[in-house]
C-alpha cells in the first residue's frame, strides 16, 4: 500500500501547489494511516466504511497526493453504490485531478457505464478535463454513451482521434 498525502481544497482548484500542499510530516502517523485506509476503501468499494467516515466528519472532497478525490477513486473503479452515496453527501462530480482529468471521463475510459449515468444525473460536466468524457467516448467508439453524455456537433475536434470503426470508407 502506497502512502498518500491528502488535502481539502475549494472546487476546481489545483490541490498541490507550494502554497496549498500541507506538510504531512507534521501529521500523526495514525492520521496518515486513516487517510490511506479511506482512499483504499474508495478504490475497493467499501461503501459502509467510507460513508460512515464521511458521516462522522471525513471531508467528502478529500484528495490524495495526485488530486484524486474519494469520489474519483470510487467512480474510476466502477463502484456505483459508493459513487451514489458520496454524491448524496455532496461530493463534487466536477473536480479535476492534478493531471486535469475528470472522473466522468475516467468512468467512460474504464467502461463503467452505470457510473457514467450516475455522474451525468448528478450534474457531472462531460465537457471538462482533457480528454473530456465526450472525447473519450468518441476515441473508444462508445456511441451509446455519446447520447448519455449529451454530445453535440463540435464537441469532438479534428485533433481527437477517430476509431477505425467510425471512419468513413474510401
Amino acid at each position: 500500500m502506497a502512502t498518500e498525502t491528502f488535502t481539502q481544497t475549494p472546487d476546481h482548484v489545483p490541490t498541490h501547489t507550494a502554497a496549498t500542499q500541507p506538510n504531512t510530516n507534521s501529521l500523526p502517523a495514525e492520521t496518515i494511516g486513516f487517510a490511506n485506509r479511506m482512499f483504499d476503501a474508495a478504490r475497493e468499494g467499501n461503501t459502509e466504511l467510507l460513508l460512515q467516515a464521511v458521516d462522522a466528519g471525513l471531508p467528502v472532497n478529500l484528495t490524495n497526493d495526485k488530486g484524486n478525490t474519494l469520489l474519483m477513486l470510487a467512480a474510476y473503479a466502477g463502484h456505483a453504490d459508493l459513487t451514489k452515496g458520496l454524491l448524496q453527501r455532496q461530493a463534487d462530480p466536477n473536480r479535476l485531478n492534478d493531471l486535469g482529468q475528470s472522473m466522468i471521463a475516467g468512468a467512460v475510459f474504464k467502461s463503467h457505464d452505470e457510473v457514467v449515468r450516475i455522474l451525468v444525473e448528478a450534474g457531472a460536466d462531460p465537457r471538462i478535463g482533457k480528454p473530456t468524457a465526450i472525447e473519450a467516448a468518441h476515441i473508444f467508439g462508445r456511441k451509446e454513451l455519446m447520447e448519455v453524455l449529451g454530445a453535440k456537433q463540435g464537441d469532438v475536434g479534428a485533433d481527437v482521434p477517430t476509431p477505425p470503426s467510425a471512419r468513413p470508407e474510401k
